[in-house]
């Protein structure tokens, strides 16, 4: 199993500076080393199981990083079977395309491993028959394989796969909502219908990194977490937001890597624990909205690097004022957001620029630099799953186009709306939503005389009150 490889890492220390990891898995806290079975049976007392009360988690959906992320909870405590169970629901009837079918065969070639362990599973055949286009695979089948349909060349471990939303659900202590932003209201309005009868609460932990835009009776951002809460009635505290600069193969693939889970006091740090192993440290923060924003507003500026790198030959100059610009207008749009937004400007900064390396925001703006792909095409792409940087940007630039939340243009001494004050997301917004631009107009953005100078924006936005506390829903 891939969860039995030892690897080395440093000591880390944990949200408080106490916990440090170990090669075999386990963790020190205050000197006491700490065992996988023990943060289970720690996490387990805190939800109330009795001994033979199977700890039971559901993922919904099986992108990449939900597969991963069940993948991962699999590896670390499936061995626990008395104790824990780890699912995840995909919808039925995904059928799987012969090329791809063909290309999965290739990798199960490739690693003995996984021929192995087909051959003794008895599943091997059905990826021969397949590939001779003798019958078709499926997306809930393959994932029982260990492999999710958005991440083919990374075989995972086997998984447990539901297709009844309401089988995976009614009895789930802790769910994980691996969904796009724009699809998760939906299904947990339907959710909702399978807990009316539930005694107490689930825990809810969020992956979805996307927003939606209210416009009355003020502007206002609406994340996954409020979504999920007010489709189910679950009260806010066992919501939380899992987040980071993470690339889902190279996560399970043992590449060092961290992320925050932000929300209640009484939920993020058991879970931080419960969550943390030794090349993934997971810290906890109380700031679960911003982080939750700022996670969807990257994937706004990804598209836009992506453009600019496929129209420039992957230039260094080109790439790096587009940067510049960039993070000008992700640092003035924080200042509208939180009070304090020097405290979220290390992990911006740092998932904004794992997903221009390799994100697939940033692949799904060069393929549209490159014409292979279209904006009619829609925002779910095969092998890509939803590219949640579309519905992104229309959210923002709806928002912040209102006259309500108007400030005083630096130069013109008179009341603009904010997004006036932001030409890479208004040229964006006219590219993807509107339409009315081709992306190769994104490099106006950067050449035009007349743009605000990077370090003028985020002046401006330092040396005034322009927190607007109603964009987050608060007084």
């Amino acid at each position: 199993m891939v969860g039995s490889v030892e690897i080395t890492y440093s000591p880390i220390a944990n949200s408080n500076g106490s916990s440090h990891t170990h090669s075999n898995g386990s963790f020190q806290n205050n000197g006491t080393s700490v065992t996988a079975e023990e943060r289970l049976d720690e996490l387990r007392r805190r939800l109330g199981k009795s001994d033979g009360d199977l700890l039971k988690i559901v993922g919904i959906g099986a992108g990449a990083w939900g597969s991963v992320f069940a993948a991962l909870l699999q590896d670390a405590y499936g061995q626990f079977r008395d104790k824990f169970q780890v699912r995840i629901w995909r919808r039925p009837g995904r059928s799987v395309d012969r090329s791809t079918a063909e290309h999965l065969f290739e990798v199960i070639n490739s690693r003995e491993d996984v021929l192995r362990r087909l051959i003794r599973r008895c599943g091997y055949l059905k990826y021969v028959e397949a590939r001779l286009g003798d019958r078709t695979l499926y997306a809930d089948e393959i994932l029982r394989d260990g492999f999710c349909l958005n991440m083919i060349d990374t075989p995972l471990c086997p998984l447990k796969v539901v297709t009844n939303l309401q089988e995976a659900v009614w009895d789930a202590d802790i769910v994980i909502n691996a969904l796009p932003s724009t699809e998760t209201r939906e299904v947990f309005e339907e959710i909702s219908r399978y807990w009316k009868e539930r005694i107490g609460y689930p825990v809810i932990i969020s992956l979805a990194k996307g927003i939606e835009a209210s416009l009355e009776p003020v502007p206002r951002i609406i994340t996954p977490t409020q979504m999920i809460s007010s489709a189910t009635g679950v009260p806010i505290e066992n919501i939380l937001y899992l987040g980071g600069p993470n690339i889902a193969s190279e996560i399970y693939n043992k590449e060092y890597a961290n992320a925050r889970i932000c929300g209640s006091d009484k939920w993020r740090n058991p879970l931080a624990k419960f969550l943390r192993q030794p090349h993934f440290i997971v810290w906890d923060n109380s700031d679960l909205v911003t982080h939750e924003v700022m996670g969807g507003l990257k994937n706004v500026y990804a598209i836009g690097a992506g453009m600019v790198a496929a129209l420039t030959n992957e230039s260094a100059t080109s790439k790096s004022v587009y940067f510049a610009h960039c993070t000008s207008e992700m640092i003035f749009i924080t200042h509208l957001l939180t009070e304090q937004p020097e405290k979220l400007a290390g992990p911006l900064l740092a998932d904004t620029y794992v997903t221009l390396l390799k994100g697939r925001n940033a692949w799904y703006g060069q393929m549209l630099a490159k014409g292979e792909l279209s904006p009619d095409m829609g925002d779910s792409i095969k092998g890509k799953g939803m590219i949640q940087g579309v519905s992104a940007i229309g959210a923002f630039y709806e928002l912040l186009s209102q006259p309500s939340l108007n400030v005083l243009h630096p130069e013109e001494n008179k009341p603009v709306a904010p997004a006036e004050l932001c030409p890479i997301l208004k040229r964006l917004y006219k590219i993807l939503i509107k339409r009315e631009l081709s992306p190769k107009d994104i490099l106006q953005a950067l050449r035009d005389e007349t743009v605000t100078d990077p370090r003028e924006r985020i002046e401006m936005a330092q040396s005034h009150a322009f927190f607007r506390p109603s964009l987050l829903g608060q007084p």
